[in-house]
C-alpha cells in the first residue's frame, strides 16, 4: 500500500515522508537448480495469503493518492554469463466479506433553491424542483446503484443530468492529515430538457479496481460519494451530494 506519485500539494509532502506499507511478503522457490526439457514446462505453485502483523489484507485499489496493489515477481536465474529473466504481474485481492445488509431503506430527496448550500444570493438561482430516490446508502459493491430522478419544474431549460462517482481519500502522517475528493466516473443519465414529472432511472455499476470497500485505518481512509448534477442550458450546475458506504457481502 502506498501513496501514488501523482500526488500534488500537501500530498507531495506526505509522499516524501510516508514509506509504502508492506501488507504481505512471501519468497518461494518453485523449482530447484537444473535444466528444463525442450518445449513448454508448467510449474504449479501455491501459497497462503496471510498479512504481516495485525493488518488485514485490504481490497486491491487504484486511486489518485492511495493505491493498494498485490504483485507477483517471478525470477528465473540462469548461467553466470546470462542475466536473470524477470516478470511481474498484479493479482486482485478481495478482503473479508461481511453479512449482507438487507434492511436498507431507500433515500428520497428533493432539490430546490432553498436546499442548496454555498449559495450567496438565492435570488440569482432560477426556480426549480427536482425529486427522486436512491435505493440505498450502504451499497453492495458487486451490485449496481439504482434509483430514479424526476424534474418537477424548472424555470430554465435543462441541458443534461449526470451521475458522478467520487472517491474521498484521506492520508495522515506526522505532518498531519490531508483529504481530497476526485472523480472516478461521470455518467450522463439524461440529455436535453427532459419531460417534467417523468422518472429517469439511475443505474451505475461500481468499477473494479477504482472502487473498494469503504476503508478506515489509522493512516488512511478511502470513502465514496455520489453527486447528482443537473446542468442548465446556460451551463449553471445544480449539485446534490450523497455519501455512500461500500461493502462486500458473504455469498
Amino acid at each position: 500500500m502506498q501513496l501514488s506519485s501523482k500526488s500534488v500539494g500537501i500530498f507531495e509532502a506526505f509522499y516524501n515522508s510516508v514509506k509504502p506499507i508492506q501488507l504481505i511478503t512471501i519468497n518461494l522457490e518453485v523449482q530447484k537448480t537444473g535444466k528444463f526439457p525442450a518445449g513448454v514446462t508448467t510449474i504449479p505453485f501455491e501459497f497462503p495469503l496471510k498479512a504481516k502483523g495485525t493488518r488485514p489484507l485490504y481490497d486491491s485499489y487504484h486511486g489518485v493518492f492511495i493505491s493498494v496493489q498485490y504483485t507477483l515477481h517471478a525470477e528465473l536465474r540462469r548461467g553466470i554469463l546470462n542475466k536473470p529473466l524477470l516478470k511481474s504481474l498484479e493479482f486482485i485481492v478481495e478482503g473479508d466479506r461481511v453479512a449482507k445488509n438487507t434492511d436498507q431503506p431507500s433515500i428520497p430527496f428533493i432539490i430546490t433553491p432553498q436546499s442548496l448550500e454555498n449559495i450567496r444570493e438565492i435570488k440569482s438561482v432560477p426556480d426549480f424542483k427536482i425529486s427522486g430516490t436512491l435505493d440505498r446508502a450502504v451499497c453492495d459493491i458487486e451490485e449496481p446503484l439504482q434509483g430514479n430522478i424526476s424534474v418537477e419544474h424548472s424555470a430554465k431549460p435543462i441541458k443534461s443530468i449526470e451521475l458522478q462517482l467520487v472517491r474521498v481519500e484521506t492520508c495522515g502522517c506526522a505532518e498531519g492529515y490531508a483529504k481530497d475528493a476526485t472523480e472516478i466516473q461521470n455518467i450522463q443519465i439524461a440529455e436535453g430538457d427532459v419531460m417534467r414529472g417523468l422518472p429517469v432511472p439511475i443505474h451505475m455499476i461500481f468499477p473494479r479496481l477504482f472502487t473498494c470497500v469503504t476503508t478506515a485505518t489509522n493512516n488512511f481512509k478511502i470513502e465514496f460519494e455520489v453527486n447528482i448534477v443537473i446542468v442548465l442550458q446556460d451551463d449553471h450546475l445544480i449539485t446534490e451530494n450523497f455519501p455512500i458506504k461500500l461493502y462486500r457481502p458473504k455469498k
